[in-house]
Order: structure tokens, then C-alpha cells, then sequence
């Protein structure tokens, strides 16, 4: 892939976290290719629950559409039963597309990141420690504010590449929960393109494929490690199934994704 089409893609899931995705000069677009205007978008003080909706095709209420680039297909989301209950699923095929809510900012300190997820396809090939075989079946992004003063030239070139691009601002840092074909449980890995995105691998393997994953994750706990420094405040979350760098195919579910302010003992 050319470096300013891998840049194009870092840009785009970068700038879906603050709901400010596309490369139509700072526009997010719906599922029908349509553009709007990001100012319009608000931000939320939660995270709309997957299981309070009604199952049926297109968006979710409160999620907004993001398509990684033009030229790389649409990964389908769908609200659907499941087990009784309603959840969100992913078909991806040679695609990449994803979701986000754009969040009033809060403080990490305290503040815990709860999901579910199932992984129903493997992707043999995936292998997320090679930029050109990263895809997973499931990941969940959340964008952290920061001083961007304190970048290298290096990070502050790319991110004024960003804003040229987009006319939006790239998030500080970004922490990326993937379940991972080949990468060990609690590796965290750095984009090829970007430091300023860290990968943290949650599951592993495809021998638990068909099973209920649950996890809690401590926001600032997983910042200081991954990034070896007090985390900002949360302003986004965004959720990616892909297949596109592998050329292949999988099916996932997400189940509801919540923040939790937990009071320390």
C-alpha cells in the first residue's frame, strides 16, 4: 500500500474517534455515501446501548458511520436478536468500515472501558504486527486528548498531514482493543505508521471462536502502559471489524460497550 493511502487510513480511524472521520475536508458519511456536517454531530455523555434497540438494518441510535477510505469496501453492520437479546453484528468482506460516538470529555483516572464481544470467523492469514496483514474481527478505539506540544516532529508533521487532509484534528493518542489471530494476550503493539496509536491484544487465537468475551479494562492503567504517561481526558470510542488487508472474510459480535466510573477502595 502507498504510504500517503496507509497514511489516509491512520487518518480515518484516528479522526472517527472524535466523530470528524472521511476525507471530504472534516465530513463523516452515512452508510449511502452521503456526507454531513461534523459540527452537527453531538457529543454524549454515554455510550447508546445496543440492547436497548429494536433489531433492524442501519445505524445504530447515537453511532455514526465511518468509512476508512473510498476506495476500500463497507464492512455491514446490522442491529439483530441474538441469544434473546439485541446485539450488534459485523459482516466484513475484503471491507473496512466502522462506528463511532463522539463523548463529552472526562477524566480517564477511575474510568473503566466493559464489553462483550464474539468472534464467529477465523482469519488465518491476520497477523496484526504486519502492517499489511492487519485486520481483526473485532476492535474497540478510544481517543485520548493531550498536549500535542510535546510530540516529536516526526508525530507533529503527521498530524498536520491529518488536518491538511481532513481539516480536523487527529486525537492526542489512541488505545486499540483487538482480539488478535497470532499476537499474545496483553501485547501491546504500535502502529507501523504512528506511535500515536497502541494496539493492546484482549484475546487471541481462534480456539474460542463461537464463545461470549467479556472484559474490563482500566483506561488509565492500559495509557500508562501502553504509552508511559498519565492518560488525558476520553473524548471518542469507535468499534472496527476488517478483513481488507488479508482479502478474506468474518463475522463478529458486539454486544453492548459501556464506560464505568469506578470509586476507588
Amino acid at each position: 500500500m502507498p504510504k500517503l493511502l496507509s497514511l489516509f487510513f491512520i487518518v480515518c480511524i484516528a479522526l472517527a474517534l472524535t466523530a470528524c472521520a472521511g476525507l471530504g475536508g472534516g465530513s463523516v458519511q452515512n452508510e449511502s455515501g452521503q456526507a454531513f456536517n461534523v459540527a452537527q454531530i453531538p457529543a454524549q455523555d454515554e455510550l447508546p446501548k445496543f440492547s436497548a434497540e429494536t433489531p433492524r438494518d442501519g445505524m445504530p441510535n447515537g453511532w455514526n458511520f465511518y468509512r476508512i477510505a473510498p476506495y476500500k469496501k463497507n464492512t455491514v453492520y446490522r442491529l439483530e436478536t441474538y441469544q434473546g437479546k439485541t446485539v450488534l453484528s459485523a459482516n466484513s468482506k475484503t471491507s473496512a468500515s466502522g462506528l463511532a460516538v463522539k463523548l463529552r470529555p472526562r477524566q480517564a483516572n477511575n474510568l473503566w472501558l466493559q464489553w462483550e464481544w464474539k468472534a464467529l470467523g477465523a482469519l488465518p492469514d491476520a497477523d496484526n504486527a504486519e502492517s499489511y496483514q492487519d485486520d481483526a474481527p473485532l476492535r474497540i478505539l478510544v481517543a485520548f486528548d493531550g498536549n500535542k506540544s510535546k510530540l516529536s516532529l516526526k508525530e507533529k508533521m503527521t498530524f498536520e498531514m491529518a488536518s491538511l487532509i481532513s481539516g480536523q484534528e487527529m486525537p492526542y493518542a489512541t488505545l486499540m482493543y483487538i482480539w488478535s489471530g497470532k499476537s499474545p494476550i496483553d501485547t501491546v503493539i504500535t502502529n507501523a505508521h504512528t506511535s500515536r496509536i497502541k494496539m493492546i491484544v484482549v484475546d487471541s487465537g481462534w480456539e474460542n471462536l463461537g464463545n461470549w468475551h467479556k472484559h474490563q479494562r482500566d483506561l488509565a492503567a492500559d495509557y500508562r502502559h501502553a504509552y508511559g504517561e498519565a492518560p488525558g481526558e476520553v473524548i471518542g470510542i469507535a468499534l472496527l471489524t476488517d478483513t481488507d488487508n488479508t482479502k478474506s472474510e468474518t463475522r463478529a459480535i458486539y454486544g453492548d460497550i459501556e464506560l464505568i466510573r469506578k470509586i476507588p477502595k
